[in-house]
């Protein structure tokens, strides 16, 4: 199955807030095909008929239901990065707030029911962005980790280095237990066990980053 590609295509084809509401209808669409079937049996027929849109409508902004899981993934993931970042509080400085922000985007990211369908069901989907290159919303969990990464610079919180590659070396940090996370948890206490992983996550990003 050739890679998903993360594009602007759905998300910045409408002029204004109308078509930005109308291409969140097709992509809240897309997503109930694919929780409910997942991707490889959604077509764009299907995804027609929930949107209330006619086919014709979907193929002038997405040529295929791999370009539109691409762009529902985009819209999906950076909401839950962006969601994570906890609200600045007096008296913590930029590594804590960072730290806390990855590590509740990890334990989000892996419970999104979007996610784990994928997972379950379409898993080669990921591998792309795992194997072969960065999607959109890759490159744009970039950017955040970099201006963190900048503030804590700027404060003495976190150790200096380039913010660009540190941000890189987090992101494959965060990666690993987001997608591997299961296959080193004990099936009979889950739970308990990715509850223990995710303070060892946390271990692991303080120690990353402390000067």
């Amino acid at each position: 199955m050739a890679p998903i590609r993360h594009n602007s295509s759905g998300n910045g084809s409408g002029n204004g807030s109308g078509g930005s509401s109308a291409n969140d209808a097709v992509l809240d669409a897309v997503r109930d095909c694919v929780l409910a079937v997942g991707v490889r049996r959604t077509t764009l027929t299907d995804v027609a008929r929930r949107a209330g849109v006619s086919r014709m409508t979907l193929y002038r902004r997405w040529p295929d239901v791999r370009t539109l899981v691409g762009d529902l993934m985009t819209r999906e993931w950076i909401d839950v990065a962006t969601r994570a970042i906890p609200e600045r509080r007096e008296g913590a400085h930029a590594r804590r707030l960072l730290v806390d922000g990855l590590v509740a985007g990890v334990d989000s990211f892996r419970a999104h029911p979007l996610f784990r369908k994928i997972v379950d069901v379409d898993p080669e989907l990921l591998l792309p962005y795992v194997l072969d290159r960065r999607g959109a919303s890759q490159n744009a969990l970039l950017e955040l980790l970099a201006e963190s990464l900048k503030e804590g610079h700027a404060d003495g919180s976190v150790r200096a280095g380039h913010p660009e590659r540190q941000a890189r070396s987090v992101l494959l940090i965060v990666q690993s237990f987001t997608l591997s996370l299961r296959t080193m948890t004990d099936e009979e206490d889950a739970e308990l066990n990715s509850a223990a992983f995710l303070t060892e996550l946390r271990s692991i990003l303080e120690r990353t980053l402390t000067p």
